[in-house]
């Protein structure tokens, strides 16, 4: 049996000296991750204490409870409405945009900038924009349609207008990256296809969309799980008084109302826990569906 190969002096300093660089993110993730996801597993099996002190072991009561509560479904269901109007949409204009400016136009940073502003504005400063946009007495879009809509809080339309905004907020992030794909792409692929005598959509569809195929998925895949996670953006636009919360706020929206807003951190533990499984559905469903649809 061969015995163990030692480490040299200069192998073991430079393990040492890695491991100390990787320490803070290590430490970093099980502090802010790890314990806390683990606490709230914990805590879903439990029911808050009076005045918010103490846990008491319940079982799957807050599980129960959360399953046969109409809200919590309704919730999931506003976070599903909002996943379908901001992927699809954040994808086509995105990669329409990214076409566009992949082309030899002129001005083609200036646009792309622009573009990616949004996503560099302060999330608070958008929801304060797109509130005072939205605004039924002197808002922009009633002074320049002459309509009086009430954007932000008619409980029909006001999930879409919460989706625009995300719409809005994340083409900049999604051109990006399929920019970055665009480029990766032969050139040979279009000349030989306009030689063939195939038009500029139909190279789009057979040759670009294609090629692109990895990249959007990519962005299907991570977009889906941030808008089933959604948050800030209801949080800062749609206020606690507003008719219209019940039929806009998501899943994890109502998680922070009860953990955090009623104190009951065991029923909002169990509601997160919920949606970390639909989650995993989700994204296994996708993974599968990865086979079919990627090209190789």
């Amino acid at each position: 049996m061969l015995g163990k190969t030692k480490m040299t002096k200069a192998a073991r300093n430079e393990a040492i000296w890695g491991l100390a660089f990787v320490a803070p993110t290590i430490i970093g993730l099980v502090i802010l991750n790890f314990i806390p996801a683990l606490n709230t597993v914990y805590q879903s099996f439990c029911k808050t204490g009076d005045f918010g002190k103490g846990n008491k072991f319940v079982g799957f009561a807050n599980y129960i409870s959360v399953m046969s509560d109409s809200e919590t479904w309704q919730s999931l269901l506003n976070t599903i409405k909002y996943a379908l109007i901001e992927v699809p949409f954040g994808i086509a204009i995105a990669l329409a945009l990214a076409v566009f400016l992949n082309k030899k136009i002129i001005g083609k940073s200036v646009f792309r900038t622009i573009f990616f502003l949004p996503m560099v504005c302060a999330p608070a400063a958008v929801a304060m924009v797109w509130k005072w946009l939205y605004n039924m007495e002197f808002g922009l879009l009633n002074n320049i349609f002459g309509t009086h809509i009430a954007w932000i809080s008619n409980p029909h339309i006001a999930w879409i207008s919460v989706g625009a905004i995300g719409v809005w907020s994340i083409i900049g992030y999604n051109m990006v990256l399929f920019l970055a794909a665009l480029q990766e792409i032969p050139s040979d692929y279009y000349e030989a296809a306009t030689i063939d005598g195939a038009s500029g959509i139909s190279q789009f569809f057979h040759i670009t969309v294609p090629l692109l195929s990895n990249t959007t998925f990519f962005i299907v895949q991570t977009r889906v799980i941030a808008t089933l996670t959604v948050f800030d953006l209801m949080f800062m636009v749609m206020d606690v008084t507003n008719v219209a919360l019940p039929n806009v706020q998501s899943t994890v929206f109502l998680f922070y109302t009860y953990a955090f807003r009623n104190g009951n951190k065991g029923y909002g533990s169990a509601l997160v826990m919920l949606l970390v499984v639909f989650i995993m559905i989700v994204t296994v469903i996708m993974q599968k569906c990865e086979k079919k649809f990627v090209s190789r």
